[in-house]
């Protein structure tokens, strides 16, 4: 098994007892994406944390996210590396004179 970011997030699931059922890991990546959005309007937008509240990380809360999306990724048998690589090519084909 390779030892690539997937496969490290899906030893360590195993390991661990396995995971949630993949609607209920797409409800905890929405919930991410929340902390993400709250973390980054914190960091460079509008809305200062709470009198107290120690404001997390953009980069944690994106590393949250890509964890996430590892564990639903692996349980749904998507190869995260050829799935962003697709990806990539698309917006190449798709956006190369858009911007």
């Amino acid at each position: 098994m390779a030892d690539d970011y997937q496969s490290r997030v899906g030893r360590w699931v195993e390991a661990h007892g396995g995971t949630w059922p993949p609607l209920a890991n797409l409800a905890r990546l929405a919930e991410e994406v929340g902390e993400l959005a709250r973390a980054l309007n914190a960091e460079v937008g509008p809305k200062a944390p709470k009198p107290g509240e120690q404001a997390a990380g953009v980069a944690e809360e994106i590393g949250d996210v890509l964890f996430v999306l590892a564990v639903l990724a692996g349980q749904l048998g998507v190869d995260l590396q050829a799935a962003g690589e697709a990806a990539l090519l698309k917006a190449e084909r798709r956006d190369r004179h858009r911007f």
